[in-house]
């Protein structure tokens, strides 16, 4: 769980990236789930675009991201969603 002070450095970091991910007509489906894991691959912020053409709602969608391995939901601002995940320790030393 993070603290609100940590939220806050990550949305003012936040401020300087681009969404990565963009979820469509499909919704949350196993694609979205892989792209989503492919862009922590090196950064821990992503954000997440919930386009026009979606049908479900952006708080279901939310919710369900944050329910993903090690991801928080940092912040919800319009159709915007933006996570959090622990880079991953390189185990090859």
């Amino acid at each position: 769980m993070l603290s609100g002070k940590e939220k806050r450095l990550m949305r003012a970091q936040a401020n300087q990236i681009m969404a990565s991910v963009r979820i469509g007509r499909e919704g949350m489906s196993s694609n979205v789930e892989h792209f989503i894991d492919e862009a922590f691959n090196n950064k821990s912020l992503v954000k997440v675009k919930v386009l026009d053409t979606c049908n479900d709602d952006r708080r279901q969608i939310a919710a369900q991201l944050n329910k993903l391995k090690d991801t928080d939901v940092v912040q919800l601002l319009g159709r915007t969603i933006l996570l959090y995940r622990p880079l991953k320790e390189d185990e090859s030393d």
